[in-house]
């Protein structure tokens, strides 16, 4: 896969129209192409990816999603099997057979493993990174969800999304802004609205009511018993997971705590000491507390309620004494808050 030329350093300045961005994404691709599009696969990135898809159809080759991460949450399983959506593992992706790189809802400097390849079109709403040139690059950080601005591009081009779309677009909506409670603005509102006359509002009632299983449960019951307090934050570090959306599930379960205005819950999960950050304040942010906390050892940031860190457990040797200190490192740092 080559990636073509004119760079764009830079994401669209605000001022683009919506019209002007669509032509020159359509524009990255020719009829001859086939398009790659690697994702972390969760709701909004699954239906970002959907959506790009679909800009597409009839206009490439082929067009294949591939998922760096493997799926295992119960909720987004029953979003994968109820739409019926083709997600592939990136084992499967063979470069020789693409021409084009797409990578949405993520940066290339989220995750070596998207670091691995040249991308033609970059699409996201987390903080802009220094990897992040392409061709076609468009971050809107003040979104709260990627799914509304694929939902503006598809208006754009006055493509009606099927309901099998618009559910996937509403649900990835829903969860990245935590149903409105987390940031959102008046283009994720608007884009909602769209999009509700074309889903399929059982199928999401199916999928919200599949976020339990017997295997969360136990995950709940030990943290319970792994339960600190620092003043208004709660913490809990699970040592080994074998699946890191366990931290996610765990992280939003405890901060509907009245005692809690923060929550932050870490784990093991191979290589990397990961750390889920929740903030339901107003004051400060979690994405830039996430940086100042766990940045100078590995990946950190997110959004003003929602962030993340993933920390090569190498990147430790020297501050921590094997994975029984990592409870204690995360504890120290949190203490600075």
């Amino acid at each position: 896969m080559e990636q073509a030329k004119g760079i764009m350093m830079h994401a669209f300045p605000k001022s683009t129209p919506i019209s002007e961005r669509c032509k020159r994404l359509q524009d990255q691709l020719l009829p001859d192409d086939s398009l790659a599009i690697i994702i972390n696969a969760d709701p909004d990135a699954i239906a970002s990816a959907l959506a790009l898809k679909r800009l597409f159809w009839h206009k490439v080759k082929k067009t294949i999603i591939f998922h760096i991460n493997p799926i295992q949450r119960a909720d987004n399983l029953a979003l994968v099997k109820l739409l019926r959506i083709d997600l592939r593992p990136l084992k499967k992706l063979k470069r020789n057979q693409f021409t084009k790189t797409a990578i949405v809802d993520s940066q290339p400097h989220h995750n070596v493993l998207f670091g691995k390849y040249n991308y033609d079109v970059i699409i996201d709403h987390h903080p802009v990174g220094p990897l992040s040139k392409a061709p076609f690059v468009d971050i809107k950080e003040e979104y709260g969800a990627i799914s509304t601005l694929m939902t503006e591009y598809l208006r754009a081009v006055k493509i009606k999304p099927s309901p099998k779309l618009a559910t996937a677009l509403l649900y990835g909506i829903k969860t990245d802004t935590d149903n409105f409670a987390r940031h959102a603005t008046t283009q994720d509102i608007n884009a909602f609205r769209y999009l509700y006359f074309f889903a399929n509002i059982n199928i999401i009632k199916k999928i919200e009511s599949s976020e339990l299983n017997r295997k969360t449960l136990q995950s709940i019951r030990m943290a319970i018993d792994n339960l600190r307090f620092h003043k208004d934050i709660a913490f809990i570090h699970m040592e080994r997971v074998s699946n890191p959306d366990d931290l996610v599930i765990i992280t939003d379960f405890f901060l509907k705590m009245v005692e809690a205005s923060w929550c932050i819950v870490s784990g093991v999960y191979g290589k990397n000491l990961i750390v889920i950050l929740r903030y339901a304040g107003f004051r400060l942010d979690a994405g830039k507390a996430a940086e100042k906390l766990f940045g100078p050892w590995g990946n950190a940031g997110g959004h003003k309620e929602a962030a993340r860190a993933e920390i090569p457990l190498q990147a430790l040797a020297k501050d921590v004494k094997g994975e029984s200190g990592l409870r204690q490192f995360v504890w120290e740092r949190i203490e600075t808050l």
